[in-house]
């Protein structure tokens, strides 16, 4: 679940992040198959190619992972645009894939802004259901 500012933060930075992809983490909390998001992390794109891929900053990542530990919310997705492509995984993010237990959301800037939530199961990325408040 979102909240429309933030689903709005995530496609405005992925059409100013354009033609590179944007990418960043997602605070919230999770319940019996639902994310509720709190919180947009946006990331520097740190890849080599930020064209066709992307590189969350470490740094961000270890940072949300110390002030979470033991907190209320936690580390619940991670976040990237496909500027040219669908809002779906493509081959290098299955290949890139990590922590099952995150919710994948990807937004595709053509034709159109949209975004689409999956999670990665087994070999694979199961659409999830995006609901905005």
């Amino acid at each position: 679940m979102f909240t429309s500012s933030d689903l709005a933060l995530i496609e405005g930075i992925a059409k100013i992040a354009a033609p590179n992809e944007a990418c960043g983490l997602l605070e919230g909390t999770t319940g019996k198959d639902e994310y509720t998001v709190t919180t947009v992390h946006p990331s520097d794109n740190l890849a080599s190619d930020p064209a066709d891929m992307f590189e969350v900053d470490p740094r961000l990542l270890l940072r949300l992972q110390r002030e979470l530990r033991d907190g209320p919310t936690d580390m619940i997705g991670i976040y990237h645009s496909h500027p040219r492509g669908p809002a779906a995984p493509s081959a290098t993010d299955l290949a890139m894939a990590w922590q099952p237990e995150l919710a994948w959301v990807i937004t595709a800037l053509t034709p159109k802004p949209h975004t689409a939530a999956f999670q990665f199961v087994g070999e694979s990325f199961e659409p999830l259901e995006i609901s905005v408040t």
